[in-house]
């Protein structure tokens, strides 16, 4: 089986090194800081284990000590409640690129689909095939997986009901945007990855959620309270 280089899971312990450890970081180092910042400490733990079974030698290439610490660039740190979005009207140009990308790329229709919604990465990546009423174009997403817990509804846009009739159509898992397992969503890291192939820079996937408050508040009448219940905190 061919490695893919942003899945450590895919080589033997004895053949991880410091590029492949960093293969798995560099998309997410900016892009995703609070999951960049353990990723090193859950792999560096891995490769002692399979050190002290035997099934590698050497130094460790995920610690961080004297090592990573030295090689990846120090965070910038954006101030609390902020997330670096990319202006909304750039956004039908970007999303014609992720379209460009469908057909080799599940994390980019994931990512446009987290874009038309203007939903969380959790809930997007959560979405399970059974929330969606596609006949009156509705998401029904249940309280237990809203950060408010309360349910919450989505209208869906014509892009956004056809992303999920298409793959309503080849369903696999009773995940709307299946992983590589059985049974489980795509991964988190997977947004943020697609931004930093497609050469995104000072763009959070979350940003794309204040663009959508910036284009409401600046595009529409609607009232404030109407917009907060449509991008809920």
């Amino acid at each position: 089986m061919a490695h893919d280089p942003r899945n450590l899971c895919s080589l033997p312990a004895d053949q991880v090194g410091t590029e492949a450890v960093l293969a798995v970081l560099k998309p997410l180092w900016q892009a995703i800081p609070e999951t960049a910042s353990r990723l090193p400490g859950r792999i560096e733990a891995v490769l002692d284990f399979a050190k002290a079974r035997g099934w590698r030698s050497g130094e460790n290439p995920a610690a961080w000590r004297g090592h990573l610490a030295l090689i990846l660039p120090k965070r910038q740190r954006p101030s609390r409640g902020h997330h670096a979005a990319m202006p909304y009207r750039d956004l039908p140009e970007f999303v014609g690129k992720l379209r460009e990308h469908r057909s080799v790329s599940a994390a980019a229709m994931a990512l446009e689909f987290a874009i038309l919604t203007a939903a969380r990465t959790g809930e997007v990546l959560g979405a399970r095939c059974a929330e969606f009423d596609l006949e009156n174009k509705i998401w029904t997403i249940p309280a237990a997986r809203m950060k408010s817990g309360r349910e919450h509804r989505v209208p869906l846009s014509g892009p956004a009901a056809q992303i999920v009739d298409s793959l309503a159509a080849v369903k696999t898992s009773e995940f709307l945007f299946p992983g590589q397992r059985r049974n489980t969503p795509l991964s988190p890291s997977a947004l943020a990855t697609v931004l930093a192939r497609l050469k995104v820079e000072g763009t959070t996937v979350h940003g794309f959620r204040s663009a959508f408050r910036d284009w409401v508040g600046n595009k529409t009448i609607f009232p404030r309270d109407v917009a907060e219940q449509a991008w809920p905190m």
